[in-house]
Formats: structure tokens, sequence, C-alpha cells
């Protein structure tokens, strides 16, 4: 498969791709970040790279941390699904509502609610959490040039209200073990972390690579259990769009409101893409249109 053929005619078609959307403006930093930037890299199983526009510049990888996050709670702590569930919410990703009706134990662990118990449960296991996480999503690039944006975390932090309400909430049902502060602080810095599409693409081959590491092919998860986060990925990983990328792309991946989207091909390839005017859905338009445009070129998903 020629995908640098493949990617270059996405790019020309790009040019006559009208936007309707938006950048994210509820978390101050984000709004400050040029809405006409686009990147692509996709990373094959081979090793080979492929990318389009601006793949290597860095943005706010924001709910596509959660990713990285179940996974370092996987590795450490095996029993997590009897306080967050597997279940696509069919709703917004912060919905208070939903989280009340379900007695304080969130659909999936993409939502916020799910990913607030995540670091909960990180919290318990992981002595130094915020260095274990940054060191874990380096080792999965093999690459130390990944860090957390501390701006985006504290302007995350400065209007992060729904979060306080939503963990707070939690602690009174009984669902969150440890302080709503520190729980707080290290979502907000696993949503800041700073990643390029082509840094993205290559952590995420451990998904794509049956649990190991593309090169070393170190073992950093159970094949059973990269299944399942695949599985997650497909069926919660873009909240109440979720249906929709499954129908116009086929692959699993998940969304930031920084304007990224990762996606995989099992045996194949992962591809990140950025772009930060996002649709009503909070998911990326551009994102999600290109890679649209790459499972049709390709004539191949998982379905």
């Amino acid at each position: 498969m020629d995908y640098q053929a493949l990617l270059n005619i996405i790019e020309k078609d790009l040019e006559s791709f009208d936007h309707q959307g938006k950048v994210a403006s509820y978390i101050p930093e984000l709004a400050f970040v040029s809405p006409n930037k686009f990147g692509m890299h996709l990373h094959c199983i081979n090793g080979k790279d492929y990318f389009i526009g601006d793949s290597e510049e860095k943005f706010s990888i924001q709910s596509i941390s959660k990713v990285f996050t179940l996974t370092l709670a996987k590795k450490h702590k095996s029993k997590i699904w009897d306080r967050v569930d597997v279940e696509p919410s069919g709703n917004p990703f912060n919905s208070l509502i939903q989280l009340e009706k379900e007695k304080g134990v969130p659909r999936n662990p993409f939502i916020n609610s799910g990913a607030l118990v995540i670091a909960d449960i990180l919290i318990s296991c992981l002595e130094n959490p915020k260095e274990e996480l940054l060191a874990f999503v380096r080792y999965l690039a093999q690459d130390h040039d990944i860090y957390y944006d501390e701006k985006v975390a504290a302007s995350e932090k400065s209007k992060g209200y729904r979060n306080i309400a939503l963990v707070n909430y939690m602690k009174s049902l009984g669902n969150i073990n440890n302080d709503a502060d520190d729980i707080l602080d290290f979502y907000f810095h696993q949503c800041s972390l700073a990643m390029s599409c082509s840094q993205l693409s290559k952590a995420f081959m451990v998904f794509a690579n049956e649990g190991k590491i593309i090169g070393t092919q170190e073992r950093v998860l159970k094949t059973k259990s990269i299944k399942r986060i695949n599985a997650i990925m497909q069926t919660c990983g873009f909240y109440d769009e979720a249906g929709e990328f499954s129908f116009r792309v086929g692959l699993p991946g998940k969304s930031g409101v920084g304007g990224g989207i990762v996606a995989i091909h099992p045996h194949q390839y992962a591809v990140a893409v950025w772009s930060p005017k996002l649709n009503a859905h909070g998911n990326s338009e551009k994102g999600m249109r290109v890679l649209e445009e790459l499972t049709s070129l390709t004539g191949l998903s998982i379905f």
C-alpha cells in the first residue's frame, strides 16, 4: 500500500474542505491555538512513517490521554471494572445527569467521570503518579521529548468546575478514595500532555501490535487486555459520536478537544491527525473527514 500517495491525495482534497467547526474555548489556553493547523502521521507495523502537514508540532492531547491512563491502570491493577463500566455513554463527555442516574459509577473510562475514577486508581497504586504516567507515555512512544504543558494544566484548573463537581459527587457515593484535589491535579496534567501526531502514532502502535512495543517487541500488556481497550475505543472513544465514527471510519480510536484523533488498524498501522476546529460533539471536524477518506481510499477497516 502506497500510504504516502494516499496522504497526498487527502491533503489535496482538503484544499476545498469547508470548515464549520470552532476551536475549544472553555479551556482558555486552547483558544490561542491557530484554527488552521493540520497534521497527519501514519506509522506502519513495519516501522515506516508517512505524513503531511504539521505532523511534528506538539499540541494538547486532552482526552486521548485517557487511553494511556487506562492502559497504565490495567498494567498495575487488574480489577477496575467494578468501579467503571464499559458501555457507550450516548451523552456529552462531562454529563452530570447520567452519573447521578447510575449512582456514581461512570458509564465508561473515556468520559470525564470515568477518567477521574481511573486517576483515583492510579493515585492509589503509584508512588509518583504524574512522573510515572509521563515516563510510561515516553516509553510507549520511545521518545523522551514529551512533557506536560503547565500553562494548559493551570488553564484547565482555573475553569474545571464541572470536573470538580463530578469527582466530589462520586466521592459522596463512595467511588472515589483519594483527596479530590490530588485527583483533579493529576487529571488536569494528564490532559495537558503535549505530543505531536508523529509521537502519538508511535505510542499507539502498542494497540495495533497486540500489546508489544514496535522494534523491541517488549510486552506492555497481555493481548486480552489490549483487545478490550481497543473494543472500548471502538464503542466509546468519541463520546456521543462513537457510532458515527464507527460508521464512517471503522477503526478503534480516541479523540481529544485539543483537536487530535488517533486511530489504529490492528496489525497494520496507527494514525494520528490534528486539526483544532471541533464539531458539535467535541471531535475534530477535519480529523473525522480525513480518517474517513483514509479508510475509503485503502478500502480497509476492521469491518
